[in-house]
Order: structure tokens, then sequence, then C-alpha cells
């Protein structure tokens, strides 16, 4: 059995400031960082990280002393711990959603970068990394997420570095839906390294024209060129893939690509460059793509003159003009119809994220290792599920307070426990089902849902109830994205 852990929690973040103290005094943390402030609140989130640790069963035999280091059955002490949250963008226009639904919340990092700290020593490191969307303002991410508070508290208080770096190499200003200017940002500093999965990629035997796939910016030729004639190419962080030890901190909310966000999909924040990722295969279902479904005259029109416009859009001509034409479309046709394969129907993005998970579990400093059948590298999930997101995700999402954080050393099993409390069927979702069912490198043990032990622990007792997954309920069932509505809910 493939064990999850399942804490509860007060659905909130209310009342908590950076640097997020756990506002009571554990005692392995107050014999690293000290004390907590007599004024600092109880933190809920940050108790349901440590509880969550303990439930995986993570040094159980000293929880509770001042010795108890989760992390150090999973990392070398000196090694370098990687920090990979959910920090897509900086806001959320959903009138009824907050950014508390978009991104990973402070008081999760600061409780996981705390034992990470613990685990890798004086002579290791840690780093915060993420690769946004390309229209994310980083400087405004560190603020929300308090980001540089962090940094201070463990240089003042722990004489420690925590490193934040923003993995992209470029940020762009959007208008009315288009690129009208791009900024150069330094990017890795150790780097990138090409990936190259071949014929064990997902694409393999996809069926998919690689000439159709489209990626996150204007220029075609850049997605194509990396995935075709038995390539199958990813330009990832090197400071991430030399790691010693990747926590994975996503978040709990609908995604429009692939009907649910969660661990797989928050690698794509590994990559320094998001146009080497295939979104969609341009066309309708009928001639090979998944861009939107049917066969509506309207439909094709728009994709027809998307490629038109490409080239140009590429080379900055015409953009008021095309600017326009998005305005002109959202007043005649709304946000909510089906476009670049935001729909239950894209064949695409769930085997890029797959393919991501594949390059992250099979590689290390010394390369990939796709020779070996089961992963190189250990990978922790930790899901912030306190204020989840449903509908219009990942972007925006309403709030849920659902008072959740789910965590596992098995990216599936995580995702299967999420889209259970979601009350989606995970058959019914190929980025989940696909990895469960395929034959190559694998990138989970787990096989069938049935496989999935759920460790679910009260925060306020340390007591843990163990059972199978399919004795877990959901309270409620997420709106979906409208893409996906209707074809994700699970059937009672």
């Amino acid at each position: 059995m493939i064990g999850a852990a399942l804490a509860r929690t007060r659905p909130s973040y209310a009342g908590l400031n950076p640097p997020w103290s756990p506002g009571t005094d554990y005692p392995e943390i107050v014999a690293h960082f000290g004390r907590s402030n007599a004024e600092d609140p109880q933190n809920p989130a940050y108790a349901a990280v440590r509880s969550a640790l303990f439930a995986l069963g993570l040094d159980v035999d000293r929880f509770g002393s001042e010795d108890w280091n989760p992390l150090g059955s999973l990392v070398r002490r000196g090694g370098r711990i990687v920090l990979k949250p959910n920090f897509i963008r900086h806001w959320n226009p959903a009138a009824q959603g907050s950014i508390e639904s978009v991104i990973t919340h402070g008081a999760i990092v600061r409780a996981t970068a705390d034992y990470a700290f613990i685990a890798a020593g004086p002579e290791g490191s840690v780093v915060i990394a993420e690769a946004p969307q390309q229209d994310c303002d980083f400087g405004r991410i560190r603020e929300i997420a308090g980001l540089d508070a962090l940094v201070r508290f463990y240089r003042d208080v722990a004489g420690r570095t925590l490193e934040v770096i923003d993995l992209r190499r470029e940020a762009v200003l959007f208008q009315d839906g288009i690129i009208v200017s791009r900024q150069r940002l330094p990017g890795d500093p150790a780097g990138y390294r090409v990936v190259d999965l071949g014929e064990e990629s997902f694409f393999r035997d996809s069926g998919l024209d690689p000439g159709r796939f489209r990626g996150a910016d204007y220029d075609p030729a850049v997605t194509t060129e990396h995935h075709h004639g038995g390539r199958n190419a990813y330009f990832l962080s090197e400071t991430v893939l030399s790691s010693d030890l990747i926590v994975n901190l996503p978040k709990l909310k609908t995604h429009k690509k692939t009907g649910v966000t969660l661990a797989l999909k928050n690698l794509v924040g590994i990559n320094g460059d998001k146009n080497w990722l295939p979104h969609h295969t341009a066309g309708s279902p009928g001639e090979g793509g998944d861009e939107f479904p049917g066969q509506r005259w309207i439909d094709r029109a728009r994709s027809r003159a998307i490629d038109f416009a490409r080239p140009l859009l590429h080379r900055g001509i015409a953009l008021p003009a095309f600017r326009l034409a998005r305005r002109a479309e959202t007043a005649a046709r709304g946000i909510d119809f089906v476009r670049s394969g935001n729909w239950h129907g894209n064949q695409t993005t769930w085997r890029m994220c797959c393919d991501l998970n594949r390059c992250l579990y099979y590689s290390d400093r010394k390369g990939l290792h796709l020779e070996e059948r089961t992963p190189v590298r250990t990978v922790l999930t930790i899901l912030d599920g306190i204020i989840a997101g449903e509908g219009d995700g990942p972007l925006a999402p309403l709030d849920v307070p659902l008072g959740v954080v789910v965590a596992s050393v098995d990216p599936i099993a995580v995702d299967l426990v999420a889209v259970r409390l979601m009350g989606f069927d995970a058959l019914k979702l190929p980025k989940v089902l696909q990895p469960m069912l395929d034959s190559g490198p694998r990138i989970t043990a787990v096989s069938d849902p049935a496989d999935v032990v759920v460790r679910e622990i009260d925060v306020s007792t340390s007591r843990i109830r163990e059972r199978p997954l399919d004795l877990l309920a959901s309270s409620r069932t997420f709106v979906p994205h409208p893409g996906w509505q209707g074809q994700v809910e699970r059937l009672s």
C-alpha cells in the first residue's frame, strides 16, 4: 500500500502574518529557531504541515522531542533542498475569489522551510524556486507570500541563507490578452539543462501532430522543434535537477486544461522556457487537434485567424489592431467559450505534465536515467488545500474553505486523495489515470486507486485514522472549470 497523509485544520489563514511563526513552541523548532513571540497567533497551517509529516511515518520515534527531523530520512545532512511552490500569478480576477486560492500560502512555505533547514543542517542549503506565469509580478509574489520576511528571519535568527529564485528568463506585459512588452530576467543562476525523453515520452503513440503543437508564446516553431522526430525535450532548471531533495508545494484547485492542478501539474514551474511545453494541438478533434470541441465555423475561423496572427504578434506588428480584435471578441462571445485547449478533450497538456514528472523523477545532477525502472530521486509533496479553488482555475478560481493539507512521497497518491476530496472521478482525469496505467519508467507506485491508504490525522491530538482511499468522502463537489463541467464529477 502507498501512504498519503491527510491533516485537517481550520479552513482559514486569517490572522497570520509574515514570517508565519508557528505560534506554538514545538520542541524541535525551539531547538533550532527559538521560541515564538508571545504575540504570535497559533498557526493552523503550520500545525497541519507538521502533523502531515508525522502521519507519513517520518521519524515517528522522535516525534515530540527536540531531535525530531522528519525530512532527515529523505535527504543527507549537508544536502541542497528545493522548495517548489505554486506562485503562478499575483492576483485573482474572480470577484468571489482571492489570491489565497491561487497560490501556495506563505505559512505552508515557512513550515516546510523550517524542517528543510533542520534536515540540511548548517552545511546544507534551502532554496525556493519557481517559474510563474509570464505576466506574474514576482516582486508582488515575494510580498504576498512573505518571502523577504522569511529570508530576513532565517538570516537574523538562525544565521542561515534562504535563497529565492525566479526561474523565468523573461516576463511579459499583456494588454487585452496580447503581449505588448517583454523584459529579460536573470533566470536560474545555475543555468538550465535540456532533458530529452525521446521515445519514453507520454507523447509516444499519441497520434498528435507535433506540427500543430502550440505553446505559451506566439512562435509555434519553438514548440514543434523540441517535439518531433522522436525528440521530446524540455528546458529545465539546473537548480532543481541538481538538488538532493525537492519538496513540491502545489495548490489544490481546478485547472482549465487538465481538470485539476495538484502535484503533477505544479512541475510546469521548473521550466526556463514554457514555449517548449505543448499546451494544446491546433484544430478540432476532427482535424487531429484538441483546441476546441466540435466543428463550429466560428471556432475554426478563430483558430485559423490566430495562426495567421502568430508571426505578426511574434514580431510585434499591428498590436493595437489585435488588441481591438480581442476586445471585440470578448464583447461578442464572453470569456467562457472553449479555446486554446481549455476543456476535457485536451490530449496534449496532460502528456506534457507527465513528461515533466518523468524528467524530474529520473534525473539527478549526473543526468537522465531512463534505463532505471523506478525513480532515481525522492520528491516529497505537501499540498496546500486550506483555501482551495474551484471553477475557473488555475488563474481565477473561487475560494473553497477546505482546511486540508495532503502529503506523500508519491504524487499520484496525493492527487488521488485531493481529487476524492473535490468530489471528482480520478478515472475521468487522464493526467491522473494514465500514469497509473503507464508501462514506461514509472512516476508512481500506484497502479489502482485501491493501492492508496489514507492516514488521516487529528491535528489537535495527533491521533491517526488509517483507511482505504475508497472510504474517504467529500463534503461537497467542487465546481469544475466550465470546459470540464459534467465530465469529471464523481457519480454517487
